[in-house]
């Protein structure tokens, strides 16, 4: 997933790039920098999945001794939401963002489940499918090169606080799942290309989110105890119109 949202950026960079070239004698837009106050909406992909550290009693046979492995598989996501934007200068700008981002992650833990009578271990895959719905309020700050002609590439960084809604979701007590923390700090940064057009601004972006805290509730099953931390990673394609 990640490598096709990678494809996908390049490919619509450098077609607005040939694109704007073509364009060399025509500036739409021209005031639009000028501007103070600007809004518009965001919708894009993700790909997310988790950063793992097992724990320090992880090969403690008399902690752990049914949970050999933990993997985890990357699911995509979209987001959307509405975008204020607030000019600080010539090339820095203020971005204030309310995503509704939809989610999945997938932990799959080989779990030890009988000896044959050779002493032949018997392992089952369990796996978990965690979902999440993201109300996001990222803070960030957008540093924009020089406009040329009707394009203008910037990097942009900040912070982003997600409220998961899913945590709170109740487990079945026949379901084999962990819980995930409700709120999570992430640290973003990526990079995109303001593209001018007649009537609207355009813009690509692409952008990694790291978390910064532990998201695994700890309970009393192996599950967790299994885990020293579980961090999340999101890469986020958007598309934003302004």
């Amino acid at each position: 997933m990640k490598k096709i949202i990678l494809s996908i950026f390049v490919m619509l960079i450098s077609l607005g790039i040939v694109f704007s070239q073509r364009q060399k004698k025509v500036k739409n837009l021209p005031k639009y920098d000028k501007k103070l106050l600007h809004f518009g909406f965001t919708i894009g992909l993700s790909s997310a999945d988790f950063y793992i550290r097992n724990s320090d009693n992880f090969f403690d046979e008399t902690q752990i001794d049914k949970i050999y492995s933990i993997e985890n598989k990357q699911q995509p996501g979209f987001h959307i939401g509405p975008i204020s934007n607030l000019r600080l200068g010539e090339y820095f700008d203020f971005r204030f963002l309310i995503n509704l981002t939809f989610s999945q992650r997938d932990l799959t833990y080989r779990v030890l489940k009988d000896t044959t009578d050779e002493g032949k271990l018997i392992f089952e895959n369990t796996v978990m499918k965690l979902s999440s719905t993201f109300i996001e309020f990222p803070l960030l700050i957008k540093y924009k090169a020089k406009r040329i002609n009707n394009y203008r590439p910037y990097i942009i960084t900040g912070l982003n606080t997600k409220l998961d809604l899913a945590s709170k979701k109740k487990i079945a007590d026949n379901e084999i799942k962990i819980r995930l923390s409700q709120l999570n700090l992430y640290y973003e940064v990526g990079f995109g290309i303001d593209f001018y057009t007649t009537y609207f601004k355009f813009s690509p972006e692409i952008k990694f989110a790291a978390g910064l805290s532990n998201v695994a509730v700890p309970d009393e099953t192996q599950y967790t105890g299994a885990l020293k931390y579980l961090k999340s990673n999101i890469i986020m394609l958007s598309f934003h119109f302004e």
